[in-house]
């Protein structure tokens, strides 16, 4: 497992009954997570002073009980800045698990000693968008969303990055791919975290497993010749680490070399001091 444990602002406190008691910076929340299927082991006495509870409704979705949550506030990881926005479906606008990521990428830019171009597909907020900028990399940060878009930049702005050379485009991931390639556009690495559902821009629904392989191959067309790392996230409980490591290495491994390591994304949990399993990844590390 791969553990974020290097946070100051963020903190997992407990987690029980189905839900995680967190701090994100001075600010408790409690949310709702699929993997806790314990009950009965609250530990901590934050589960009653929290400052915002979502609460998931019988009927689909849901909505936070706000007992003085902040509509935005910021927290920090190392030396990056992020907005905090709690969304309508129990989101924040970070993923705290995927601390680990940041830095492994920021690692392989910084010992590459050479300028480096990323691309990051599906890219949310652009946490890891500001991680690669961080370290001198430019960054191609591509999602569907304009308002998630528009986070990301403000994310940037945020880290010191605004002038940084990110180019942020709002499209549909699949068909942003075919045009760089038809463009000649090459990537040193390649970031991806594929939604479980999606629809296509046709109005086509797909289901990320029967996607994802054809999604790798076509995205294989735009790595340099001299690559850095291939790196997927998922939070489809029914697609193993392993199964992805295994599609990514069909399509890498005979032209590229390198090699792979997969497993699940964790966060300690303070009163059991247990981590706490949130996602799974793959990382391809070419010059492993």
């Amino acid at each position: 497992m791969f553990i974020s444990d290097n946070w100051k602002d963020y903190r997992l406190l407990d987690a029980s009954d189905g839900e995680r008691l967190e701090k994100w910076g001075k600010v408790t929340l409690i949310r709702p997570d699929p993997q806790i299927i314990w009950n009965g082991m609250k530990e901590s006495r934050e589960w009653n002073r929290f400052d915002g509870h979502y609460i998931r409704s019988k009927s689909g979705g849901g909505a936070w009980d706000n007992k003085g949550m902040p509509e935005e506030w910021t927290i920090r990881y190392n030396d990056l800045t992020f907005m905090i926005r709690p969304m309508g479906f129990k989101h924040t606008g970070i993923f705290p698990e995927q601390a680990c990521n940041w830095d492994y990428c920021r690692k392989l830019i910084r010992e590459s000693e050479r300028k480096v171009s990323v691309i990051n597909l599906f890219a949310y907020t652009g946490a890891a968008t500001v991680a690669c900028a961080k370290e001198g990399a430019s960054v191609c940060h591509v999602d569907a969303s304009k308002g998630i878009v528009a986070c990301a930049k403000e994310n940037a702005r945020l880290s010191g990055l605004a002038e940084a050379p990110i180019r942020y485009i709002v499209d549909d991931c699949f068909k942003f791919v075919e045009r760089e390639i038809k463009r000649g556009k090459k990537y040193d690495g390649i970031i991806m975290d594929p939604p479980s559902y999606g629809r296509g821009p046709g109005g086509e629904t797909w289901k990320l497993e029967e996607s994802i392989h054809s999604f790798i191959k076509l995205t294989a067309n735009i790595l340099s010749d001299d690559p850095l790392f291939f790196i997927i996230n998922s939070y489809t409980t029914g697609l193993s680490p392993k199964t992805v490591e295994y599609m990514l290495a069909s399509v890498l491994k005979g032209k590229y070399g390198g090699r792979a390591e997969s497993g699940e994304l964790g966060l300690p949990v303070e009163s059991s001091g247990l981590p706490l399993p949130c996602g799974a990844v793959v990382r391809w590390n070419f010059k492993a």
